[in-house]
């Protein structure tokens, strides 16, 4: 709970900062994730990558490893999940949630989950991740970067709404400070969803309070058929109806923010 706690101060923070960078500060070209323009490729490679050695990472109740691949290939490791859809310490998790995030982040063009798979390892079914290197966590810096270059905090501040807006969506209930990571050039890249996608109607982040229009655009033109397609592999038909019903909360939020907010749509809506 201290570490969501953070994570939502966070947001505030992050969000108010960016009425002080100057509206004509040139933005740089922003350096794109590891995987991007090579998910296909990636994907592909990790079903029938063979693993030559695989251990512990050390964190996590359901107890990830780290698996190293055959030289050679795009990626050089995976992250390995093993978890059986069932509770665990009271908590509904899967590793199929694991491939339904990356899945839906497809879908909304998000592009801040590594590339995701079903792998089949010693006989058990998983989650296989891209590992992503040269990253930290926000545990690892502790607590949400404070050092944002002044170029890069209008883009910084999206990433973390973008990132709220599909935590509630998928109702992800555990958004620590070790599942955000940032990589050098400042990408946000999240992971972790194994409790996610339950049939809660909950909020993860209350504090919602500014909104990207594109990617709400996007889940606005969300469909029981459309995410069906996408996830009706991973998750069942309940999981998706309490998706388009948390979506409808959502924007009961967002209309009640344009009604409250000093400057309606033109605030709340981040462009």
């Amino acid at each position: 709970m201290r570490h969501r706690s953070a994570l939502r101060r966070a947001g505030l923070l992050l969000v108010a900062c960016s009425s002080f960078v100057p509206v004509l500060l040139a933005q740089p070209a922003p350096q794109p994730r590891a995987w991007v323009g090579r998910e296909k490729e990636i994907e592909e490679y990790i079903k029938v990558a063979e693993i030559e050695s695989i251990k512990d990472i050390g964190v996590g109740v359901t107890k990830p490893q780290r698996a190293m691949l055959k030289p050679g290939g795009p990626i050089e490791a995976i992250a390995w999940k093993h978890i059986p859809p069932k509770r665990y310490q009271g908590y509904w998790e899967s590793y199929k949630s694991e491939i339904a995030a990356y899945e839906l982040d497809k879908l909304l063009g998000l592009g801040m989950i590594p590339p995701t798979v079903e792998k089949r390892y010693k006989g058990d079914l998983g989650a296989a991740i891209m590992w992503c290197s040269d990253v930290k966590s926000f545990k690892d810096t502790g607590g949400p970067p404070k050092n944002i270059p002044p170029q890069q905090v209008l883009r910084w501040n999206k990433q973390i709404i973008r990132t709220k807006m599909f935590d509630n969506l998928i109702y992800n209930m555990d958004p620590n400070l070790g599942n955000w990571l940032v990589d050098p050039g400042w990408n946000l890249i999240l992971i972790d969803h194994t409790r996610s996608f339950t049939t809660e109607k909950k909020m993860t982040h209350e504090d919602m309070k500014r909104i990207d229009p594109e990617l709400w655009a996007k889940i606005e033109a969300l469909t029981e058929e459309s995410l069906h397609g996408a996830l009706g592999e991973w998750i069942g038909k309940r999981e998706i109806k309490a998706m388009l019903e948390r979506r409808d909360k959502m924007r009961e939020i967002i209309v009640n923010l344009v009604k409250t907010t000093e400057g309606g749509e033109a605030a709340v809506f981040v462009k």
